[in-house]
């Protein structure tokens, strides 16, 4: 990205949920208006700020003056940067401070990072008191377009991603552009491949925009604010229709179910794998299954690995570093899903760009056959 952002109008997305609505306000220096935010929609409340490492040196500074500014005490919690981060440790760490800290129900828990941070730090919000109030800051593109909307908190266990958490909406999300700066290309392009799932899903028009911008997007050009308001529209949509993921929600988890087969299959070690990629990987294993299958078009598949190919993502297996994950391993973590269902496999599948289904008891398999057909040399 460029290492300025352009001065952009404030884009305002509403989650329509009663009362429990809430704003996501997406636009650059939102930082230095996080304390009157809070003051005014949690007045008296103080705030636990959870962040990593990384975020507390380039950005904790400017958000605590805006806290201070507004008279909202607080208290930092840093944590180590990355996916092991997001562990039941990382979680005990983060309640036992809140707890220290006397923190009270009615103040608000503070996440202040990418998505690692917003899972963590909101599953904590749920559970500490029985439900603390929750103020989302996502400082990557990812957090900002996907893991910040719709309450899904939680953390990772032994056996298998997101496999332990909760629904706990926050109370307002606030997506600073302008931090989109300071993060590496790589994280960037990750975040990027939420952002297509969107098109994928239901909204063609939306991938064909994608395909002619995406330039334009990875410069932090107004196309920036534009893509992640519209998925952040998208997935407020859904979320409002399905809260609780009992049908139409599940949709949003195009790829992820290979994805985070890949993901656990090597250990969560981001040098080799984050999830944007993973998620990259699975929509395109996800295509390729369906086109090889008779039920989308093998030139979709084509035009979508091409796509992600573009914006320097990985598309296939292979493209993980280091050594390929075993069929084994990768049945064994597809087989934990959270939306497997009686021992039954459900997959987000695809008739085609802009059709994807839920496709219910999928023979483990067929699966399995398509996996080995894929790592073929």
């Amino acid at each position: 990205m460029n290492a300025t952002t352009p001065a952009h109008p404030q884009r305002t997305i509403r989650v329509a949920l009663g009362e429990r609505s809430y704003d996501i306000v997406i636009g650059p220096g939102l930082v230095d208006e996080v304390g009157p935010r809070i003051a005014a929609l949690l007045p008296g409340a103080r705030a636990a700020i959870v962040t990593d490492e990384n975020v507390a040196r380039l950005h904790l500074e400017r958000l605590t003056l805006s806290l201070d500014a507004a008279g909202v005490e607080h208290r930092a919690i840093v944590l180590p940067a990355g996916e092991t981060t997001k562990s039941y440790a990382g979680l005990t760490r983060v309640v036992e401070a809140i707890i220290e800290g006397r923190f009270e129900r009615g103040d608000a828990v503070l996440a202040f990072g990418g998505g690692v941070i917003g899972d963590l730090a909101g599953f904590a919000s749920a559970v500490v008191r029985r439900g603390m109030r929750f103020v989302q800051m996502p400082t990557s593109l990812l957090a900002q377009v996907d893991s910040s909307v719709g309450g899904k908190t939680g953390i990772n266990s032994p056996q298998g991603k997101n496999l332990v958490g909760a629904f706990h909406q926050p109370t307002l999300v606030l997506a600073d552009t302008a931090l989109l700066d300071t993060l590496p290309p790589r994280e960037f392009a990750a975040g990027y491949a939420e952002i297509v799932k969107y098109g994928l899903i239901d909204r063609p028009d939306f991938f064909e925009w994608l395909e002619t911008n995406r330039e334009d997007i990875f410069a932090g050009t107004d196309a920036l604010i534009d893509a992640i308001a519209i998925s952040c529209e998208a997935k407020a949509a859904v979320v409002a229709a399905d809260e609780t993921e009992q049908d139409s929600r599940a949709l949003l988890n195009l790829g992820h179910t290979f994805g985070h087969a890949l993901e656990k299959t090597v250990r969560y070690e981001a040098s080799r794998l984050v999830h944007g990629e993973g998620v990259a990987i699975g929509i395109c294993l996800a295509h390729r299954f369906c086109a090889a299958r008779g039920l989308a078009p093998e030139e979709d598949a084509r035009r979508v690995e091409a796509h992600f190919a573009a914006a320097g993502l990985p598309t296939r297996i292979q493209h993980i570093a280091g050594e390929t994950p075993p069929i084994a391993d990768l049945m064994d973590a597809i087989a934990q899903d959270k939306k497997v269902t009686r021992s039954a496999l459900t997959f987000i599948l695809t008739h085609g760009i802009g059709k994807a289904f839920i496709a219910r008891n999928v023979d483990p398999a067929d699966v399995g056959d398509f996996l080995a057909e894929e790592l073929l040399p």
